[in-house]
């Protein structure tokens, strides 16, 4: 009997990266490189207790969702309505809302990007990146055209990091010593729930997997190729924000204070001197662009349980999405409130969805003959908890933004 596995085809390899990067660089974008470095320059050495948690949460949340829709061949939103009816329509019409409000905020942040990096006006910038998103779209063969555009800037970002990481050689021994035994760690709380809601809330979560169904990756066969990518796609994620924690520390540490402003840029300034922003500029650049793609491309996807024609005109719908979350930047400007918003969305739509893909993993009558992991099921179960921490505190980050 060969029980050699059979070597991936080059299709199969570009899938792979494709839905692994399509997860990753929808995760990081503006937000995730504020809050690290917000997070770094507070916490210091600390907070890579709070990354290490978040990853093994995150492969929790992933691991789960992705398995449960491509073995069944289903997305999220109609699992969800198997599970309970309606549940799932419900959730789709909150993921859609969610991923508009953070791809406004993803559109500003390119035009922040182009023009630190360029010194253009910030909303040609951002008329530029939904000019270039467009283009990815309209394509005939749009999805390959979007696995290698993310792949590429995901290397960008992953590559700069490190370079600046290097750079400013941070207090490596500390940082490792500090992730198993941090200072103060009921104070690392607030933080943890907010980089876990950042890296696997809303829309991302399924950004991978949807990518995956639509090209036909699903069924038991299939389930080596999917946790592979699934784990991949976190492990992707936070190897960037450990990048990152690092780089900004080695500056922090030598008792450097942040333009509250911008922090990010700020730290990249005062490791690389006058060139700093303009690399920045790159970083933000390449994290927004991905992610205007991952949240516009999986956002539509949830459209498609609603009628055949969101499936039919699949790239249309996309497009219009990133057309719309561009003129609502160009006339309202900065954001702030519909991202606070979206962020709320975020910490209550992942513990709503992921409870009913844990029900649905044990259900037969959805996953058939398929038995789901009881470890993996139980890892779900600390995500869920997590998560609702983390939507609880979105509630209240929404509050007190209204109450201003």
């Amino acid at each position: 009997m060969n029980n050699e596995k059979p070597k991936m085809t080059s299709a199969q390899r570009r899938l792979l990266f494709g839905a692994i990067f399509l997860m990753a660089t929808s995760a990081i974008g503006p937000a995730f490189l504020t809050q690290t470095t917000i997070f770094t320059e507070q916490f210091l050495a600390s907070f890579a207790f709070a990354i290490l948690l978040s990853i093994i949460i995150d492969i929790g949340a992933q691991l789960n969702i992705w398995r449960v829709l491509t073995v069944t061949g289903k997305r999220g939103q109609d699992i969800s309505n198997e599970v309970f009816k309606g549940l799932g329509s419900f959730i789709a019409i909150l993921i859609v809302l969610g991923g508009l409000a953070f791809n406004i905020g993803n559109v500003a942040g390119a035009g922040l990007g182009f023009n630190a990096l360029l010194g253009i006006d910030v909303r040609i910038g951002a008329v530029i990146t939904g000019i270039l998103a467009i283009i990815i779209f309209s394509s005939k063969s749009a999805n390959k055209m979007m696995d290698v555009v993310t792949q590429i800037l995901g290397v960008v970002m992953l590559l700069t990091v490190a370079f600046v990481m290097i750079k400013v050689q941070p207090p490596y021994g500390e940082a490792l010593t500090k992730m198993v035994m941090p200072d103060n760690p009921l104070g690392l709380v607030m933080p943890l729930v907010t980089i876990v809601g950042g890296t696997v809330g809303g829309y991302i979560t399924f950004a991978g997997a949807h990518r995956l169904i639509d090209d036909g990756m699903v069924g038991k066969a299939n389930l080596p190729f999917v946790s592979r990518a699934a784990n991949l796609g976190i492990l992707t994620t936070g190897l960037m924000r450990f990048c990152l924690f690092l780089a900004v520390l080695g500056v922090v540490a030598t008792g450097v204070k942040l333009d509250p402003v911008n922090p990010p840029a700020s730290a990249f300034q005062h490791a690389l001197g006058p060139i700093g922003p303009k690399i920045f500029g790159l970083v933000l650049l390449a994290a927004a662009l991905t992610s205007v793609i991952g949240a516009a491309y999986t956002s539509a996807s949830f459209l498609k349980g609603f009628h055949p024609v969101f499936t039919k005109h699949n790239n249309i719908v996309v497009i219009s999405f990133i057309v719309f979350s561009t003129i609502v930047f160009l006339l309202v400007g900065k954001p702030v409130k519909l991202l606070v918003l979206a962020g709320a969305f975020n910490g209550l739509i992942l513990p709503i969805t992921l409870t009913a893909i844990l029900i649905a993993s044990k259900n037969k009558r959805i996953v058939g003959d398929y038995k789901h992991p009881t470890w993996l099921l139980i890892l779900g179960v600390i995500a869920v908890l997590a998560t609702i921490g983390a939507g609880f505190m979105s509630i209240q980050s929404l509050i007190d933004l209204w109450n201003q």
